[in-house]
């Protein structure tokens, strides 16, 4: 069976693209990462982009379908540069053809889960629906990215809200940067995630696990997973 792991974050920058590369790396075989839409890196621009990231540090092949310059929301950006962009529609059409030939297909989105991919309003949320709703056969999963510090507990829930509103049940939440000297919110918010949202914690990311070689980055990123 296929397996289609939609990562989320409760923000920008709280560390999705680390999570992505960690899932990609204890995923197995037969793996491809999927962006859809990657703002903020010109097309000349390779060494920024979040797909360059993933395949640096996993190893496994990575697709980016659109790409904007400006670092804003993509329907904004694509305004902004007077381009059109593919629906979500478009996007989930695609991610259904790499069934044929990966077991597990991840894909990161951009930003939070209500920023809207598309000129037509199309979200990351409405591309997990349609993903969910048109291959029956494979296994739809999303995973949320959130903050260690102050403000964690309001936004992850606010997303795990929204998805359950849509009929999905989250697997699990990723700590997506785990500070060296965690503090009094850090610790508590750790245990509090998953009695406030009911959604199990996945792993812990530490700060700065992107900052690691690709072997480095494979062999600790079993490690970092809840048991």
């Amino acid at each position: 069976m296929t397996r289609v792991i939609v990562v989320t974050g409760t923000d920008t920058d709280v560390g999705k693209t680390i999570a992505t590369a960690a899932l990609a790396t204890t995923a197995g075989d037969r793996v491809v990462v999927v962006k859809p839409v990657q703002t903020g890196v010109p097309a000349e621009a390779h060494d920024d982009a979040d797909a360059t990231t993933v395949l640096a540090l996993a190893g496994c092949p990575v697709q980016e379908l659109t790409r904007l310059d400006d670092p804003l929301a993509p329907d904004v950006a694509a305004r902004r540069q007077g381009v059109r962009i593919p629906p979500v529609e478009v996007h989930a059409a695609y991610i259904r053809t790499l069934a044929n030939d990966y077991d597990t297909i991840i894909v990161e989105g951009s930003g939070g889960l209500l920023v809207r991919l598309d000129l037509d309003g199309g979200t990351l949320l409405d591309l997990t629906v349609a993903l969910r709703d048109s291959m029956p056969e494979a296994q739809v999963d999303v995973v949320v990215v959130a903050r260690a510090g102050l403000g964690t507990l309001n936004h992850t829930e606010l997303t795990v809200n929204a998805l359950r509103a849509r009929g999905i049940e989250p697997i699990g939440v990723v700590i997506g940067s785990w500070p060296a000297s965690p503090g009094l919110a850090e610790t508590t918010n750790r245990d509090e995630l998953p009695r406030v949202t009911g959604v199990p914690l996945l792993a812990v990311i530490p700060e700065g696990a992107g900052r690691r070689d690709r072997l480095s980055f494979q062999m600790a990123a079993p490690g970092w997973l809840v048991r």
